[in-house]
């Protein structure tokens, strides 16, 4: 029986190329289990370590994901310039 998710988790798959999102609870396989190496990721382990346990071979611990930085406030449009007053051409004031 494999190793169990504690947390939701975006990967890529290693021979697809495809984005996978797996949920809690769930036993990945050996090639995506490889490429999962945040302990905090895995329930923790029968043996009792906690899941602090080594990552799995072929992966580097890069520990927790980033905080995502917030959009930057965007700045506001510029006013419009006020029409300019219309006023007749010759020809206008001609027909008239």
């Amino acid at each position: 029986m494999g190793r169990r998710l504690a947390a939701a988790v975006h990967v890529r798959h290693p021979k697809s190329n495809e984005w996978l999102i797996l949920l809690p609870g769930e036993e990945p396989d050996e090639d995506l289990a490889e490429v999962i190496t945040n302990p905090a990721a895995w329930e923790p382990d029968e043996d009792g370590d906690g899941g602090q346990g080594e990552a799995p071979a072929g992966g580097t611990d890069l520990g927790p994901e980033p905080t995502p930085t917030p959009d930057p406030t965007p700045t506001p449009e510029a006013e419009p310039e006020p029409e300019k007053p219309r006023t007749r051409t010759r020809k206008q004031a001609d027909e008239k």
